[in-house]
């Protein structure tokens, strides 16, 4: 009688000290984030392939950085624990996933109900929208052994989906940049010389959305004393610059009352490469961060720097704006 085939395994074993006591918090997200399941205390597993052995191996190194031990092994489960037992913990642990996801999806449907078009929550509202879309599609990327609540989850997401294009059809969008008050129509945007992301963002939201005339001039920093018709941004002492935990794109599209979701998905990329701390955790960040890096490496003129991030940011607008919708 033929023995039924083991499956293989990936194993990482770790012990990480009590202190720092963020580590453990970092690496406990790291495991969640590509889908790894605890089959014991410290043991977590994936299945077999190139891919999972690589995240592995960088969650390895991270505990290593950190003062910890830790080991990837292969292994076949023989006793104590089935392969049909591994796979039923991935199921559980995306079905719990998934419930909550469509317990907040719900949760948002049921508010949206209660909205008119014109209500100042509904910006939000259309946030959360985007935030939840992106986390299921994030579920659905680790969901290995196709977990029987992703049936549910997809349609919490399809109701959702109808209650925001209620609401859509009357709701106010960004206004274009002839509508934005002709104080700053036809100006000079002064900012610091050696552009990076969030002046090249800012830069291309300005001539998109809010001045198409703008003209950009690049100084060398506290020491300019601005001319009639100046208007500084991300640079001391700007009229656009940062303001608490927010960034100078995200400045300019608050105060510009810049209400678009494609606009909101790049001023959360922008704000996590340019502040590097992870509020958002936009899986694009790092991308388009080493984009970003690219031109500044291979551009000394500012000029040049604002002509290639142009592009590359009405790339990605037309990449939110044209994300393939699901069918109702």
């Amino acid at each position: 009688m033929e023995e039924t085939a083991r499956e293989t395994w990936l194993l990482l074993i770790h012990q990480i000290p009590p202190e720092p006591g963020y580590l453990r918090v970092k690496i406990g997200r790291r495991l969640q984030r590509i889908g790894a399941v605890s089959i014991k205390n410290s043991v977590y597993v994936l299945p077999h392939n190139d891919q999972f052995h690589e995240d592995f191996q960088w969650i390895l190194r991270e505990i290593g950085a950190g003062g910890g031990d830790a080991m990837v092994c292969e292994a076949a489960f023989i006793e104590g624990l089935s392969d049909s037992q591994v796979k039923h913990l991935f199921q559980s642990a995306r079905d719990e996933d998934y419930r909550k996801f469509s317990q907040e999806a719900n949760q948002l449907n049921a508010f949206l109900s209660k909205l008119s078009d014109d209500d100042p929550r509904w910006p939000q509202s259309r946030r959360d929208f985007s935030r939840l879309k992106r986390r299921l599609e994030e579920l659905a990327a680790i969901d290995y052994f196709n977990a029987p609540g992703k049936g549910e989850a997809e349609a919490a997401l399809l109701a959702l989906e109808g209650g925001m294009r209620k609401l859509e059809a009357g709701a106010t969008h960004q206004p274009a940049a002839d509508t934005v008050p002709e104080t700053y129509h036809g100006r000079t945007w002064v900012t610091r010389a050696g552009v990076n992301v969030d002046r090249m963002a800012s830069a291309w939201l300005i001539r998109r959305s809010i001045d198409r005339a703008a003209r950009f001039k690049f100084v060398s920093g506290r020491n300019y004393s601005p001319a009639a018709g100046d208007l500084r941004y991300d640079m001391f002492e700007a009229e656009f610059t940062h303001e608490g935990e927010d960034c100078t794109f995200e400045v300019l599209m608050r105060r510009m009352a810049l209400d678009d979701p494609a606009l909101t998905d790049i001023s959360e990329i922008v704000h996590d490469i340019d502040l590097k701390d992870g509020k958002f955790e936009r899986p694009e960040a790092d991308g388009i961060g080493r984009v970003i890096a690219g031109i500044v490496m291979t551009r000394n003129d500012d000029e040049e720097r604002l002509a290639r991030g142009m592009d590359v940011f009405d790339d990605l607008v037309e990449t939110f704006r044209r994300a393939p919708k699901r069918k109702s």
